[in-house]
């Protein structure tokens, strides 16, 4: 049994959030709590809010057990670029990517 949460279209790229979804994978729900609470990165109050979300489901959702439940997978993935244009030097334009991600986690329970 498994609890899924998906959070879609964040304004952040994927490089940058891959690096607090390290942090946390194969950690226990209380654990990577407190590690997102304490992490000075853009994309940990995102994570977090996430996290909460799929405890949610899984407690109301699947009945599971919150004190069992542990980070079993999450990626994030690329979601669409937003396409944008700032001047340069002798008339140019330069594009500026701003890129999007869809974050998924899974929680399972611990036998």
């Amino acid at each position: 049994m498994e609890a899924r949460a998906h959070a879609r279209y964040i304004r952040m790229s994927p490089r940058k959030i891959k690096v607090v979804l390290d942090l946390i994978r194969g950690k226990k729900v209380n654990e990577a709590l407190a590690i997102l609470k304490h992490t000075p990165r853009a994309a940990a109050p995102v994570v977090e809010k996430l996290l909460k979300s799929a405890i949610a489901n899984a407690e109301n959702n699947h009945n599971m057990d919150v004190n069992k439940l542990f980070v079993a997978e999450t990626y994030a993935n690329q979601g669409p670029t937003l396409k944008r244009f700032r001047p340069r030097a002798q008339g140019r334009a330069y594009r500026i990517r701003k890129r999007t991600s869809h974050i998924t986690m899974v929680l399972k329970e611990r036998a």
